[in-house]
């Protein structure tokens, strides 16, 4: 069910099999405008072209923030690779500039989190870049904390932020 998140046109919802090429696009523009390593990153990650098929489990689910029909970001959560199943990591959160900075980014965020628990997980993983400073940000504002390591077996050797926080 897709949430309003104000009068305007814009939605939160589940991601739809149409919405997998403007979503590839808006995720693969913020590693060239943050200057993000493209290797041991989502932006060469083999699901980065077909997220709808990518999350298509029990046990995960991605959402879009979509403005008439226009992708204008996203996120998920899927359980945490090679770990245990208490853990999920919020994953491919990616939002265009015309989006930031609106609340849009929070409030998908606050629905992944809402997931998260509701899919049974107890604790939630994320792994960001150092140039991402904002939504570092907005991860410590809601209880993440750092760790030294990574977990799990997430292939992005190239994110230095690795973050965790009990649901």
């Amino acid at each position: 069910m897709p949430i309003k998140v104000s009068k305007d046109t814009i939605v939160i919802r589940e991601i739809e099999p149409q919405d997998n090429a403007q979503l590839e696009q808006v995720i693969r523009a913020c590693f060239h405008e943050f200057k993000i390593p493209l290797e041991g990153t989502a932006y060469s990650d083999a699901e980065t072209p077909r997220m709808f098929e990518s999350y298509q489990n029990d046990n995960d689910v991605y959402y879009v923030i979509d403005a008439n029909g226009e992708i204008l970001g996203g996120g998920g959560v899927k359980p945490l690779k090679d770990n245990e199943n208490e853990v999920c990591e919020i994953q491919k959160m990616y939002f265009s500039p015309k989006v930031r900075g609106k609340g849009y980014g929070r409030a998908l965020f606050e629905k992944c989190m809402q997931a998260a628990k509701a899919l049974g997980y107890k604790q939630c993983y994320l792994e960001s870049a150092s140039q991402l400073k904002a939504a570092i940000h907005i991860y410590e504002s809601y209880g993440f904390k750092h760790l030294e390591n990574a977990l799990g077996n997430t292939g992005h050797y190239s994110c230095g932020v690795w973050m965790l926080k009990d649901l």
